[in-house]
């Protein structure tokens, strides 16, 4: 007979998790693409950064490049939701590539400021991760006026004349606190540092890191489902782990261990906007085995954006030729 003294065991299901827009748009295009076009159809980069949606879009015949000269000439290319430089439009175009834009327009709204301060002449600050594919397309809008301050640390090191104009832009996946921080210095630094209207982090990512503070102070360990190479999915873990909750980072549920439940009565689950839920699912599902079956939903915020596609995936198949 079940022991009706022991702490019940729980799991905190965020909401929202998993998807935004731009990811859904970005998976979108690349399905409509196959199914108007048919295989091949070639994508520059991971159309998302999901282990598990790449595999079946790959199985459908995407193929995945590194870079746009790995595309047959003439054949059909889809740029990344990440977006890209200038520069691999032009050699897209030279190289006569017929080009679907997945770039989420999120994404498209801090190039446009880039060029916008560029063209202000100030000298750009890029707050974000130099490696990272988001960073290397805003980076190519103006490369000769471009630093990426990656820390405080960086930004407090940044040798530029303190009364020339500069900008200030980030990446769209960045922890906020952190950003705030680095921000902080940088305008302590620079009076003449101008700032876009709104910020560049993303509705996506601030709410699931807000949602994900929530879990971690109401959980003993959080897990947030995601890829190693998704930015926001690891920005969750650290932010809950800032909190005080252990946290971990669960590409599937493969990586789900065993005893990170050991003495753990409530757990927190979230999902990076590129993790599709299949993947919360399985976790669940493992959760349950283990004696989490008590799900509750905590939701942090509402969200009802949508990105609609280009018109050539949306047009009548005769008008899409």
């Amino acid at each position: 007979m079940p022991d009706s003294t022991a702490p019940k065991r729980t799991v905190l299901l965020a909401e929202p998790r998993g998807f935004c827009a731009g990811v859904r748009r970005a998976i979108a295009i690349a399905d409509q693409a196959l199914q108007r076009y048919g295989p091949p159809v070639y994508v520059r980069k991971e159309i998302v950064h999901n282990h598990r949606v790449v595999a079946d879009l790959r199985s459908r015949g995407a193929i995945f490049v590194d870079s746009e000269e790995e595309v047959p000439e003439g054949a059909l290319c889809i740029f990344s939701a990440h977006g890209v430089a200038p520069a691999v439009r032009d050699n897209a175009a030279r190289r006569g590539l017929d080009v679907i834009d997945a770039t989420c327009p999120l994404v498209a709204k801090v190039h446009q400021e880039a060029r916008r301060f560029a063209r202000d002449g100030r000298t750009l600050l890029l707050v974000g991760h130099a490696s990272h594919e988001e960073v290397e397309g805003t980076f190519g809008e103006a490369p000769d006026s471009t630093v990426i301050v990656e820390t405080r640390q960086d930004a407090q090191e940044l040798d530029i004349d303190i009364a020339a104009p500069t900008a200030i832009l980030t990446q769209t996946t960045l922890s906020l606190d952190e950003t705030e921080e680095i921000t902080a210095v940088l305008r302590e630094r620079f009076p003449n540092l101008a700032a876009p209207p709104t910020s560049d982090i993303c509705y996506a990512s601030e709410n699931r890191q807000q949602a994900v503070k929530i879990l971690a102070d109401r959980a003993e360990l959080v897990l947030v489902v995601g890829s190693t190479n998704s930015s926001n999915s690891v920005r969750m873990v650290e932010v809950a782990a800032t909190r005080g909750a252990r946290a971990h980072l669960v590409p599937d549920v493969g990586h789900f261990q065993a005893h990170w439940l050991d003495g753990i009565t409530t757990v927190g689950v979230s999902a990076g906007a590129s993790a599709p839920e299949e993947l919360v699912d399985e976790l669940l599902a493992a959760l349950t085995e283990h004696g989490f079956a008590n799900i509750e939903i905590l939701r942090a915020a509402a969200e009802n954006i949508e990105f609609g596609l280009p018109a050539r995936l949306t047009a009548p198949a005769e008008e899409s030729v």
